[in-house]
């Protein structure tokens, strides 16, 4: 990865004074927001003590000429947009935002970056504010790896989507999918190894973004981009609550960002979707996988049958789509 780097300057807090070196950037918005910060847009500016505005943030990771993490949103997120696709295109792109779209430097990265800016100490929490008197923000930090909870399901998720075909090519539809008794094919568990690692590696690979990070769960035995096969079993309960909860969605609308639609390859459409407990990851004209809090570290894959067309096609059309 190429160090873009720019100077972030114009606000109140600590980093104002000095440069930012660039790391990454990721877009915080109704249609496109890292799953570990929250299930919904609105929990995911929550989490970061942002007002939910309909046009969203871009988040700049970096560090100070001290070596100190800090992310600074800015509501340019035409500017973010550009940087990520640029980056992704492998492209050189000097992201500098204006002193006048800077809204707060957060002390800290909410999410794992795996390269540091050279020529300055390593990535560290910036220092208390002695004026703060202990009342500043804590630091930012990526979730506990060695545990496995909703931000760690979320981040499994995030992983099956941006890396689709290399799970779906590990799922045998003839026996993953087999009906349990008296029941249609709608679903069943696997014991498939789980991404409870997210890392937005196809931009690492480019040397254009960061790894957007976790590490495995408890019980994951594999990387993501080799998940296994699995023997299948029935149907998990889980399964059915986080199917009937996506359902009810389509009757009441849940809060923005809570279902997601992104390009797929074909007239397809990626559908990201969470609820108290469970994560589901799905493609319009393919099957799904779902995660749950009370199965740490296992990915779900649910087949078609006759119901789950109907359901992704409903979530598609609800969806919160990136502009």
């Amino acid at each position: 990865m190429t160090d873009e780097e720019g100077a972030v300057a114009g606000t109140d807090d600590p980093v104002a004074d000095d440069a930012l070196y660039v790391l990454t950037a990721v877009l915080l918005t109704p249609a496109q927001f890292p799953g570990v910060l929250g299930d919904d847009y609105p929990a995911a500016c929550a989490s970061l003590r942002l007002e939910p505005y309909a046009e969203g943030y871009g988040l700049v990771l970096g560090q100070d000429g001290d070596g100190a993490r800090w992310t600074v949103v800015i509501d340019d997120v035409s500017l973010v947009a550009v940087a990520i696709a640029s980056w992704d295109c492998g492209m050189e792109y000097d992201l500098s935002p204006d002193d006048r779209s800077v809204v707060c430097a957060l002390p800290g990265w909410p999410l794992a970056v795996s390269v540091a800016a050279p020529g300055v100490a390593a990535p560290h929490d910036p220092a208390p504010e002695p004026e703060a008197d202990g009342e500043d923000l804590a630091p930012l930090s990526p979730p506990d790896t060695d545990v496995w909870g909703p931000a760690q399901r979320r981040l499994g998720a995030d992983a099956i989507a941006s890396q689709w075909a290399k799970w779906r090519a590990q799922i045998d539809d003839a026996t993953a999918f087999a009906p349990a008794s008296g029941e249609s094919a709608t679903g069943t568990a696997s014991d498939a190894s789980a991404a409870t690692r997210t890392e937005t590696d196809t931009k690492a690979e480019n040397e254009t973004a960061t790894a957007t990070g976790a590490a495995d769960g408890p019980e994951a035995a594999a990387d993501p981009a080799d998940p296994g096969g699995g023997r299948a079993s029935g149907p998990h309960p889980g399964i059915r609550k986080a199917l009937a909860e996506a359902r009810a969605y389509v009757d009441e609308p849940p809060p923005p960002g809570r279902v997601r639609s992104s390009f797929a390859p074909g007239d397809a459409r990626m559908i990201r979707a969470d609820g108290p407990g469970w994560s589901m990851v799905a493609r319009t004209d393919d099957i799904a996988f779902v995660l749950l809090d009370e199965v740490p570290g296992e990915i779900l894959p649910v087949g078609r049958g006759t119901e789950l067309p109907g359901l992704l096609k409903a979530l598609d059309a609800l969806a919160v789509r990136p502009a």
